[in-house]
């Protein structure tokens, strides 16, 4: 095991966003580009998503010595020893479609447990960076921890879905949390990049965010900018954010309770089927 006490984690946050500066330029040239590389109905991947992630994570290893792991190429598993989780643009439907809310995610995990994060939204000039006992540092200024408010008066981001789906958490189950939840918040937004969402939550804009997405490039950056804001990132059941997580659950210390509180009174989740057999 890796101990993250072992890492250098601000020099290595530098080194991180000293990268993601280098490709600044390449993400915002590609904004409209193209799904060329069908994943899955509805899930595709631009010519820029693969040429960013290669750049990126070249860079990384050559700079830190630690080896990444990629939506587009994958790489190591990631559950053991200190990895680069790396999603060269979240939010790949909007960038294709010439929306400017897309993100670049990087984060560091330790073992599996987030450590380190970096989001990036070039194409509005925001920034968001933080790692484990450090400030959450936003547009590159360290802000305070982030503030307790209520589920009735936050904005909670809510991860794109779609309503026929199956899986793990089916559709229709999550349109079931979208409505249940829609009584209880002050607003729902779905912006369609969960990165964008939870560093939103770590920087308080949002109050909450919850993503139904198992990907752990979808995830790792935004929880450890929430954890780096003494916020809460676990996942539907309450444990811990890890990279085998299924699922994202992040808020502020008081509205993240009230989230589990409605997600485990309207989801089946993992638990609720263990104490139901």
């Amino acid at each position: 095991m890796t101990d993250s006490a072992d890492l250098d984690l601000p020099g290595l946050l530098d080194a991180a966003g000293a990268v993601l500066d280098e490709v600044t330029g390449q993400f915002i040239d590609g904004l409209g580009s193209p799904g060329t590389h069908i994943k899955g109905r509805g899930d595709f991947a631009t010519d820029v998503d693969l040429a960013l992630e290669e750049r990126i994570g070249r860079l990384l290893e050559q700079r830190t010595g630690i080896e990444v792991h990629g939506e587009e190429f994958g790489g190591p598993a990631p559950e053991t020893g200190a990895m680069w989780i790396l999603d060269p643009i979240d939010g790949t439907f909007n960038y294709s479609v010439g929306m400017p809310l897309a993100a670049m995610l990087l984060a560091l995990t330790v073992d599996g447990h987030p450590v380190l994060g970096l989001t990036r939204l070039p194409l509005i000039g925001q920034s968001f960076a933080g790692h484990a006992d450090g400030p959450l540092l936003v547009d590159g200024h360290a802000v305070g921890p982030v503030a307790d408010s209520p589920l009735e008066s936050a904005v909670i981001g809510y991860g794109a879905f779609n309503a026929k789906a199956g899986g793990r958490y089916p559709g229709a189950a999550r349109a079931d949390l979208q409505r249940v939840l829609s009584y209880r918040a002050g607003r729902l937004r779905m912006t369609g990049s969960n990165g964008t969402d939870v560093a939103y939550v770590a920087a308080g804009v949002f109050g909450g965010a919850v993503s139904f997405s198992a990907k752990p490039w979808d995830n790792a950056a935004g929880a450890a900018l929430v954890l780096a804001a003494g916020g809460m990132a676990t996942d539907v059941d309450g444990e811990p954010w890890t990279v085998q997580s299924a699922s994202l659950v992040t808020g502020n210390r008081r509205l993240h309770g009230e989230l589990l509180e409605i997600i485990s009174g309207t989801l089946v989740t993992d638990k609720r089927r263990r104490v139901e057999k």
